[in-house]
């Protein structure tokens, strides 16, 4: 088992307003400048309470407008060992009237003595459509690239995999509580599989997924995400157990353990992955 201890700081933040015409009760301004900050910090914070579980809230379970978070990291070592790793990855999610839209990235890049230590990619888009607070439907696109791979000894290896997978299906919320969810969601679809050896197939396939939150108290929640990929080529099992501990009204720390499981991995590649993982995650 490959374990991998990451930590991340968030790199940049951008909030855009609108800026309202201030009366000058002074030759400054600066208290009427000192109520407006006051009064965009508030409906700020009072975003972000609202989004322990993005998806929960607003008409037919859908949360209104434009949310996300956003987390960059690199790290090096000189010496014995000259090495280098960048990550970064983000959420974006909006929503309108019954529809819901998420994007989601993640990527990582790493050398160690001039040669490519790590090289990954990972992109999805999921839109919803809620028909009551608990019933919806969905598509979902997603591609996941690996561009360094390691046998079961540890050594790399040369090639990469691509999975890409595009369907639609149903949703249901099992659980909708103010501070318990879950939802799980299937689907139908077609799949592209490129191996280490280069060869690639496209195929029916098809997703099932699981999304559950937990709010143990204002400051501390519970996540679970499972993710099944699967075709004739193989299965994908991904599961991403997390930690949140809210620090400030912005400001949280996320921790995670993930894993990823392969039911037929290429000859020579291991069948689990598993990433431990601490993040400080900036939400807007």
């Amino acid at each position: 088992m490959n374990t991998v201890m990451k930590f991340a700081t968030v790199s940049a933040l951008a909030l855009m307003v609108a800026a309202p015409a201030f009366a000058q009760n002074n030759v400054t301004g600066i208290t009427a400048l000192n109520d407006q900050i006051d009064d965009i910090t508030d409906d700020v914070n009072e975003d972000l309470n609202r989004g322990d579980d993005a998806d929960r809230f607003g008409p037919n379970g859908v949360a209104q407008g434009w949310r996300g978070s956003c987390a960059l990291s690199a790290s090096g070592t000189s010496g014995n060992t000259d090495s280098g790793e960048v990550t970064g990855a983000g959420r974006l999610t909006y929503g309108v009237g019954d529809w819901n839209h998420l994007i989601g990235f993640a990527a990582e890049y790493g050398e160690a003595n001039g040669l490519k230590s790590e090289k990954k990619f990972f992109a999805t888009y999921e839109g919803s459509r809620y028909f009551t607070p608990n019933l919806y439907a969905f598509g979902v696109a997603r591609y996941q690239y690996d561009g360094y791979l390691t046998d079961d000894a540890g050594a790399g290896i040369d090639g990469s995999t691509t999975d890409a997978f595009l369907g639609f299906g149903p949703g249901y919320r099992v659980i909708n509580k103010p501070n318990q969810t879950w939802r799980v969601q299937a689907s139908p679809g077609a799949r592209y599989f490129k191996d280490v050896t280069g060869t690639s197939e496209t195929e029916v396939g098809f997703i099932a997924t699981s999304r559950y939150f937990y709010g143990l108290n204002e400051t501390v929640s519970f996540t679970m995400d499972t993710d099944i990929l699967g075709s004739d080529i193989n299965t994908i099992v991904s599961n991403d157990a997390g930690m949140n501990f809210k620090l400030s009204n912005n400001l949280s720390t996320h921790v995670s353990y993930r894993t990823d499981y392969n039911t037929d991995p290429a000859a020579g590649l291991k069948s689990t992955d598993n990433t431990l993982g601490v993040s400080l995650v900036l939400g807007f």
